[in-house]
């Protein structure tokens, strides 16, 4: 008898740890159609994302002309930001050089003085940058870039990090993409995404598995998002003291198996 109910327990704990460890295919996988017949379809690209200026950004303002004496002195951070930028390592956050947009969401430029740009997307602070300096300037043409254009990406990822967007725009697969993916113990069909818009800070959950991400306003992000990976049920119970002692329970019951047996004959 104690053979018998040695053998069954040593059959149920061993069950009990293999089905526990399973993940579902449907839990992995990325962009799951509805159904296998829409599994080639169409989508309209819709919420595409234009990046507004707002207050605590870092443009990089670089004006040019017909005088390239003349346009100098609106470029006093040109220079500076060119050498500590081939002197920072990937990934690390962009030096802080260039023009600091205020509370208020005003700039001050040499001769023009302060600029509301706050709410503008970038393409309409530049043209409203450029007609500024007309007055000054033969013939000006601006170039603008957010400098600290940034998303952070925590959890169960293979790099979590702050990760800075040169092109300022972004989506949540090639964020995520930038982090090395989620590793086998992210949760995809619960995805944090946390935005502060208009005063408040918005917390959203995005389900990777499922194709209707796309149309999602959360598929582009926006600059200072945080995306965050939650740990699925097998990461914190292979985290459990009980689940790192079961191979040696298992050992341990397997020998007094087979002594028991043994022992029986």
């Amino acid at each position: 008898m104690n053979k018998l109910y040695l053998g069954k327990f040593f059959l149920f704990f061993s069950l009990a740890i293999f089905f526990t460890s399973c993940v579902s295919r449907k839990d992995v996988t990325y962009f799951q159609a509805v159904s296998v017949e829409k599994d080639s379809e169409q989508l309209e690209i819709v919420n595409k994302y234009v990046a507004n200026v707002q207050p605590g950004d870092i443009l990089q303002i670089i004006v040019s002309s017909l005088s390239p004496e003349a346009s100098a002195m609106f470029n006093p951070y040109t220079q500076a930001q060119v050498s500590m930028i081939q002197n920072s390592q990937t990934n690390n956050l962009p030096p802080a050089n260039g023009y600091l947009v205020d509370p208020d969401g005003n700039i001050t430029l040499p001769l023009v003085g302060k600029l509301q740009l706050k709410g503008l997307s970038t393409p309409a602070a530049t043209e409203l940058i450029t007609a500024k300096l007309d007055k000054y300037l033969q013939q000006p043409t601006v170039s603008l870039r957010i400098l600290n254009y940034k998303v952070s990406v925590l959890g169960e990822v293979n790099r979590p990090s702050v990760y800075t967007i040169p092109n300022e725009q972004i989506t949540l697969p090639e964020a995520l993409s930038l982090a090395g993916d989620l590793t086998i113990y992210g949760m995809r069909n619960n995805i944090m995404v946390i935005r502060e818009s208009n005063g408040k800070r918005e917390f959203n959950r995005i389900d990777l598995t499922r194709r209707d991400l796309f149309s999602s306003p959360y598929y582009y992000l926006h600059a200072n998002d945080v995306v965050y990976v939650e740990p699925t049920k097998g990461k914190v119970t292979s985290s459990d003291r009980t689940i790192q002692l079961a191979p040696i329970v298992i050992s341990a019951l397997s020998l007094l198996t087979v002594l028991v047996t043994t022992l029986a004959k």
